[in-house]
């Protein structure tokens, strides 16, 4: 269920979570290397093409919103 054609991200914009994380003095590249994981899969988690928990649990650990990242509904009383 890591697709999010029909869920939350598709509600996501990009380009909010990318200045913010410029805000925050970070990018997805450290993002996924703090996770240890793929740039893409972040890259896709942040497009809103894909719903990865420990992605968008990174983003919400650095200071995204959760109103920005969309939540799914599993993940929205994570605040």
């Amino acid at each position: 269920m890591n697709s999010a054609a029909s869920g939350a991200g598709k509600f996501r914009d990009p380009w909010v979570i990318r200045k913010r994380l410029d805000e925050l003095g970070t990018n997805m590249a450290q993002i996924a290397k703090k996770i240890d994981v793929s740039p893409n899969l972040v890259h896709a988690t942040v497009k809103g093409a894909k719903n990865n928990r420990r992605v968008l649990t990174a983003l919400l650990e650095v200071g995204c919103s959760p109103k920005i990242l969309s939540l799914p509904e599993d993940m929205k009383e994570m605040k």
